[in-house]
């Protein structure tokens, strides 16, 4: 005989698949439901265990576990960005970074984290032809590899993480979809996470130390400041800009400086727990021709640490 929270299940259930529609469950939900029909089947009410807080508390944990660049969590995001407007044609440029981030423990008390960022770019170009028109074409492939190495110590209520940031040359056009130039520099990251909030920000500079002399040097600058606020139920708001400054660059080509946010949440897809986020940025600094807006989606594998099973 089924149980009346497996019959409660089973009404929602059907009553979605008659709307024709999906309903993805938080983590906390998700859990909950799996617990409720736990707890009936040993004869106990939810509340007794205190399943529900518990598994709320996770769901919690895992948020900001993902937003936080240095946590002891491997992750697997796969972001694509769109940048409108792209010269005087105002085409649309498309970068799909994949970025994982693999922590690697160093002793009990520190994490190196491996952050690879691999950039797949469709550049939209314009090719002059004789008769003094252009037509409108572009490049697809690899873009220049940056992996980031930081390390971070695994507890703190600061949290900070200092290493090197390298720029690979690795672009299948170079000049294009790549500059040519084998770069490095500093980076930090140092973040906070009070409460509901998490506040920081990613910093670094590369310089070209080697590379393609035909191509100018690198010297390069980026800031990303994140600010997220938790609401109920896996969903977030987040800002996470990205400023970039190229230091050579004059006329008014140096700054990118964009302004916006979006929305986010932690839910599962199957088994699997991702981290779901949509941007919108304008950029109220950028250079000649450039892009004066975009939009940013992003999907992130979460592998969290399975507990250890407890002796019988």
């Amino acid at each position: 005989m089924k149980t009346k929270s497996a019959q409660k299940l089973g009404a929602t259930a059907l009553a979605w698949m008659v709307m024709g529609v999906a309903a993805p469950m938080s983590l906390a939900q998700e859990s909950q439901a799996q617990q409720e029909l736990t707890d009936d089947s040993q004869g106990k009410p939810a509340a007794q265990n205190g399943g529900r807080a518990s598994e709320s508390e996770n769901t919690d944990q895992l948020r900001k576990d993902a937003q936080n660049p240095v946590a002891s969590l491997i992750s697997v995001p796969i972001q694509e960005n769109w940048n409108f407007g792209v010269g005087q044609a105002a085409r649309i440029q498309n970068v799909t970074n994949i970025q994982p981030v693999i922590p690697i423990g160093l002793g009990k008390d520190w994490n190196l984290i491996v952050r690879w960022i691999t950039p797949v770019i469709c550049q939209p170009v314009n090719v002059p032809q004789p008769s003094g028109s252009t037509v409108q074409s572009g490049y697809y492939g690899l873009g220049d590899m940056q992996p980031a190495f930081f390390i971070s110590p695994k507890k703190g209520k600061l949290i900070w993480g200092v290493g090197p940031q390298l720029l690979l040359p690795t672009a299948t056009r170079t000049g294009i979809l790549g500059q040519g130039k084998l770069g490095m520099g500093p980076s930090a990251v140092v973040l906070v996470q009070p409460n509901k909030w998490t506040l920081g920000f990613l910093v670094n500079n590369v310089w070209s130390v080697a590379g393609n002399d035909n191509f100018p040097p690198v010297n390069q600058f980026l800031l990303q400041y994140f600010i997220n606020y938790n609401l109920p139920k896996g969903w977030y708001i987040t800002w996470q800009p990205t400023l970039t400054a190229d230091w050579r660059a004059t006329n008014g080509g140096r700054w990118v400086v964009p302004l916006g946010g979006g929305v986010g949440r932690i839910m599962r897809l199957g088994a699997q727990p991702v981290n779901l986020t949509a941007q919108f940025y304008g950029n109220a600094v950028h250079p000649p021709h450039a892009s004066p807006w975009g939009m940013r989606l992003q999907i992130a594998f979460l592998f969290p640490k399975m507990p250890k099973k407890q002796p019988d």
